[in-house]
């Protein structure tokens, strides 16, 4: 069964992915990191998503879903997706339970819970660490949440609905957190 994975900025979404993609063989689709490879493999879809990108436009929603249409009929049904940063809004979602179910693929939607308020903490305390200048502009920081909240909060609310949503407490320690991920994988 393939992932889902949602959580605010700061939640470990990120970190999780990989520790679940290493241990459980998972390959991992993260929309951004798509999109780059796909624009530098020199395909007809490649370029135009290259163009976009070159231009510092935003990649337009019928050509990140065909992007991801692509990814997901590559890959062998056998081979478990982890999918990060897709769907993003309501649009995405449509189209992307399409591709899935087009592909006969089934997958489980998992958010990492987070306040806002702890979000900015660790965001603040990873760019004192590590020099992060983006993640130390609070400006910044609360527009991408407010995006999240307003556009990707809807997705997740309906995938709860549909009885797909899993909640996982993400403030507590790494290990924690990737414990009770472990736990709804094996089920």
């Amino acid at each position: 069964m393939d992932l889902v994975l949602f959580g605010i900025q700061g939640s470990g979404k990120g970190t999780q992915a990989k520790k679940l993609c290493s241990e459980f063989g998972y390959e991992q689709f993260e929309a951004g990191g798509e999109l780059r490879k796909i624009a530098a493999s020199g395909s007809e879809l490649g370029n135009t998503v290259k163009s976009y990108i070159d231009a510092g436009h935003l990649v337009p929603h019928e050509i990140i879903m065909k992007v991801v249409k692509e990814a997901v009929m590559a890959r062998p049904k056998d081979q478990k997706v982890l999918f990060d940063g897709i769907p993003r809004d309501l649009d995405q979602m449509r189209d992307f339970d399409a591709i899935m179910k087009e592909a006969g693929r089934d997958f489980t939607a998992l958010q990492i819970l987070l306040t806002r308020e702890q979000g900015i903490q660790r965001i603040l305390g990873r760019a004192k660490a590590e020099g992060r200048k983006d993640d130390s502009d609070l400006s910044i920081i609360n527009r991408r949440m407010d995006t999240f909240e307003e556009k990707t909060r809807p997705v997740i609310e309906e995938y709860r609905k549909q009885g797909r949503l899993i909640d996982i407490q993400g403030n507590r320690g790494v290990e924690e957190v990737y414990g009770d991920l472990k736990k709804v994988i094996k089920i």
